[in-house]
């Protein structure tokens, strides 16, 4: 029955017309983020998620921030020469003029320890960058370039972490010389592998998603498109992983400096101090204790705010 048929039958029965069946219309698709909106959704991730939502968290964040405000400001309020030999050696805590005594050499323990957290900081924190430098920019080559290129790079990436890191440190570090340059070389060298192989992993998964496959469709140059589009999309977890890495890097500068082939003498260092206050453990155990128990704080609070960024900032649990 034509459609023309039906409605000139509902006119002469006085009944309503019926339509005539037609098939049901799809929904419109919606349209596809484009690049440019998944990567801000990944900024604006960086910038609103909440941070130190348990008390550990919380103490961690005030311990790293204090100990930044030590290294920072702390030389400056510390009228005390770290350096300065006196021959009141081995003063107990709250002596005049000395609130947490005096070293073997009679030098302001309060200083030094003040003095001290610099040092170990600019190594931990450029040897932290020079890692996620190299491990950042291996891991993205890698995972978005595939193929060949991933396999070497991956195969060099596997037989550095086959090898001990610390024993890596330590060659590196003992071949170019004791010193502050080869430590942040050496510390950054042995553990830019880590981060490389987090990186190619996220790097591979973003890669296979819409936007970047409209990109290069589009005709997207690669540099653009591995730092405009899968850089900060990859950032969040980095970015947890980096704060995790600062810790180690944190202890092999504490233990290489123990060791004597760190930061030298006489410049304070809490590890060297650590070294230097062994003989007096038990006449003067704050010589051991007090840069030992710092280290220690800096090393756990690192390793605390970074899962407190891997929570907020990877909560599908990539990194």
């Amino acid at each position: 029955m034509s459609d023309t048929t039906a409605a000139a039958d509902a006119a002469a029965t006085g009944a309503p017309p019926v339509a005539a069946d037609r098939p049901p219309s799809s929904p419109s698709p919606s349209p596809a983020p484009s690049p440019s909106t998944e990567r801000r959704s990944t900024l604006a991730l960086l910038r609103h998620r909440r941070v130190a939502r348990s008390w550990p968290a919380a103490l961690s964040w005030l311990v790293l921030i204090a100990v930044i405000l030590v290294a920072a400001v702390g030389p400056l309020l510390v009228q005390a020469d770290p350096l300065r030999q006196t021959p009141s050696a081995l003063l107990p805590p709250g002596s005049a003029g000395h609130p947490l005594g005096t070293d073997d050499l009679g030098r302001d323990e309060l200083a030094r320890l003040v003095h001290g957290a610099g040092p170990l900081l600019l190594v931990s924190f450029a040897a932290t960058a020079l890692a996620a430098a190299v491990g950042t920019a291996i891991g993205l080559v890698a995972g978005y370039a595939g193929g060949v290129v991933e396999q070497i790079l991956m195969r060099l990436v596997d037989l550095a972490l086959a090898f001990p890191s610390i024993l890596l440190v330590i060659l590196l570090v003992a071949a170019a010389g004791a010193g502050t340059s080869s430590l942040i070389f050496g510390i950054g060298i042995s553990l830019a592998p880590g981060l490389a192989r987090l990186a190619r992993a996220l790097t591979a998964r973003e890669a296979a998603r819409d936007y970047i496959v409209a990109c290069r469709l589009g005709g997207t140059r690669t540099p653009r498109i591995l730092v405009r589009e899968l850089l900060p999309n990859i950032a969040g977890p980095m970015l947890a992983q980096i704060v995790m890495t600062l810790s180690i890097a944190a202890g092999f500068a504490a233990g290489l400096s123990y060791l004597g082939l760190g930061i030298q003498p006489p410049q304070p260092d809490w590890g060297y101090m650590v070294q230097a206050g062994q003989e007096f453990l038990f006449s003067a155990p704050r010589l051991v204790v007090l840069p030992a128990t710092l280290t220690l704080l800096f090393v756990v609070a690192c390793n605390f705010v970074g899962d407190d960024l891997r929570d907020a900032l990877d909560p599908r649990g990539t990194a």
